[in-house]
């Protein structure tokens, strides 16, 4: 079967001190965008890239990726206001291709991931085919949380790109978009309306899948580079 990955653009730069979205910022030969796109494309299984864009950065959206995107190219979504709000409108556009059966997983990404590797998409996609959903996670050093009836766990930061088998993810999005509910991220929405069977499994990431939020992201994504 064929996968779906909708990579999110729609963010600000204002917390990294940029004048303009930060997914736009160069980085490399291409732009922080550009990476995670490349990542994604990479992936064999992947026949369908949604991209969402704040309102009026359609094109500037679309110009920094399109060297990348060959023949195919990608659908590019207006996203909402929120972020639960612009994963349902790439969620939408993708409705066709769910019902006719030709996509039966769908991953949710942050462009301001640029280091999520094709490996990671692949280990998300497979999981979500098997258990239902899966998000990458890593731990966080030094936390830990105490549960006096399960012991001491170590607390584990949850990255993206996060997968899902298409039909209950689309199922679980009208139903919150009926009851005016939005997550935090695509999984806590899953956890709420999904059904029993499906189970959101940990995938093992690592720190280096860091999200470009602050000044200081930027100067440690060009060294990793």
């Amino acid at each position: 079967m064929s996968a779906a990955v909708v990579v999110l653009a729609a963010g600000a730069g204002s917390r990294v001190g940029a004048a303009r979205n930060k997914v736009l910022l160069p980085l490399g030969d291409t732009s922080v965008l550009g990476h995670s796109v490349r990542a994604a494309l990479a992936v064999e299984q992947v026949t369908r890239l949604v991209l969402v864009a704040r309102p009026g950065e359609e094109d500037a959206v679309r110009e920094s990726v399109t060297p990348l995107l060959g023949e195919d190219g990608a659908l590019l979504v207006t996203g909402g206001e929120t972020r639960h709000a612009s994963e349902w409108r790439a969620l939408q556009a993708l409705v066709p291709d769910v019902e006719a059966g030709e996509v039966d997983v769908v991953a949710i990404h942050d462009g301001a991931r640029p280091f999520a590797s094709p490996a990671l998409f692949a280990a998300v996609l497979d999981a979500a085919r098997e258990h239902g959903g899966a998000i990458p996670v890593t731990a966080v050093p030094g936390l830990v949380a105490a549960d006096l009836r399960a012991g001491v766990e170590r607390v584990v930061g949850v990255q993206t790109p996060q997968a899902f088998r298409a039909g209950p993810l689309l199922a679980a999005y009208r139903r919150a978009s009926e009851d005016g509910f939005e997550g935090t991220d695509t999984a806590s929405c899953l956890e709420r309306y999904a059904d029993r069977d499906v189970r959101i499994h940990a995938v093992a990431s690592s720190p280096r899948n860091l999200k470009i939020t602050f000044p200081e992201d930027v100067a440690v994504a060009a060294e990793l580079l």
